[in-house]
């Protein structure tokens, strides 16, 4: 079975994991905090805070910049529901915002505006797919309105200028992402004193951590913030350190498989009317996942089916939040006709680093076939 996604692990994250058992020394210390040295070097900033997801580095993300009880913030329903979870971790309100267009699935400026009342706080970005959001537009707009700029970067890791939008951003390395560490995530914050402030809050509010102790050779620590339990540990930190040694060629990798994907897909797009394969307006992505829309009168699911028969894995990115149970309930008659429309046709096809060339010709030729079948005559 062809997957949709699978990390690319070898005998170097092997051996580092070897390494941190044998030290003795598997909770937070230093390979964490090279991690977050390398990871911000990378990215162009100056440090960063590792910790055990992205969701956890966007609740203190929120945390740190004071949002909370009264305060909305702009999110997209076009995500995973951790993106919105984390606004009601603080006591925010969620303010779900359709998408910009079904070729380019990331909210939109115009029905964000639509939107922002006295009490909107801030925006959260994602970015959706790894398609990059338009910097300049967005900051302008948060400048505009005054408003708290915040990425769900958890899709992309590893582009240029990512982490660099606003007030601060937060990365998954889930097991699925363009780099693992199995859980775990890293934070970026424009100001360096909202992300020490995130650098305590994620270890329980403690003035100083298990190994600062041991290196200032004292035991004692004070807590003067109520904090959380969201640290990383080294086995983490470890793994995290050889993939970040990847990621540029992983996510190259990414790059040219997508571009051969559009290449074979150009002849469905030409052929079957409605069959759209979203672009970065930006021109920037990581390339995180690979959808597509299918033509309106398709039935999906027979097309998924059908393709899972042939030994290729498909699957939806994301059902839209608030469609989920308890988002339905929480916040009754919403109603976003883009993200809908986008979500009823949307099919995510494999893409990962560990495919190649006769692998995405696999993919294209088994959803073609799956195509044929559904507008046969007998479909039904």
């Amino acid at each position: 079975m062809l997957l949709v996604a699978e990390p690319f692990l070898g005998r170097e994250e092997c051996a580092a994991v070897i390494a941190v058992l044998e030290s003795g020394w598997i909770t937070l210390g230093e390979r964490v905090r090279t991690f977050e040295r390398a990871f911000a070097e990378l990215h162009g900033v100056a440090d960063a805070v590792a910790v055990d997801s992205c969701t956890a580095g966007l609740h203190l993300v929120l945390k740190a910049l004071g949002v909370g009880p009264g305060d909305e913030v702009l999110a997209p329903s076009l995500t995973f529901v951790a993106t919105v979870n984390a606004i009601l971790y603080v006591g925010a309100d969620p303010v779900l915002v359709d998408i910009e267009a079904l070729q380019h699935p990331l909210m939109s400026i115009k029905q964000a505006e639509a939107k922002i009342t006295p009490r909107t706080r801030a925006i959260m970005l994602m970015h959706y797919a790894g398609h990059m959001a338009e910097m300049r537009a967005w900051r302008d707009f948060a400048a505009r309105h005054g408003l708290l700029l915040i990425e769900d970067a958890a899709h992309a890791v590893g582009v240029a200028g990512v982490g660099k939008y606003g007030d601060g951003s937060a990365f998954s390395f889930y097991g699925n992402k363009n780099m693992t560490t199995a859980e775990g995530g890293m934070v970026i914050m424009h100001r360096p004193e909202m992300l020490e402030r995130v650098r305590q809050l994620r270890g329980h509010g403690m003035t100083r951590s298990v190994m600062q102790r041991l290196v200032a050779r004292t035991p004692h620590y004070d807590v003067d913030m109520l904090g959380y339990n969201y640290r990383m540990d080294e086995i983490r930190g470890a793994i995290g350190l050889v993939q970040l040694s990847r990621l540029e060629a992983m996510n190259s990798q990414r790059a040219a498989l997508v571009g051969q994907y559009r290449a074979l897909l150009n002849r469905l797009e030409n052929h079957y009317d409605g069959f759209v394969v979203p672009r970065p307006q930006s021109g920037l992505s990581a390339h995180h996942i690979m959808p597509v829309l299918l033509p309106v009168d398709v039935n999906r699911d027979r097309v998924a089916a059908e393709m899972d028969q042939a030994g290729v894995q498909t699957t939806i990115h994301y059902p839209p939040v608030h469609t989920l149970s308890y988002y339905r309930q929480r916040f009754p008659g919403q109603h976003l006709p883009l993200t809908e429309e986008f979500h009823r046709r949307e099919l995510t096809l494999p893409l990962h680093p560990k495919m190649d060339e006769s692998d995405v010709e696999l993919v294209v030729n088994t959803l073609e076939t799956a195509l044929e079948s559904a507008f046969a005559p007998n479909y039904g």
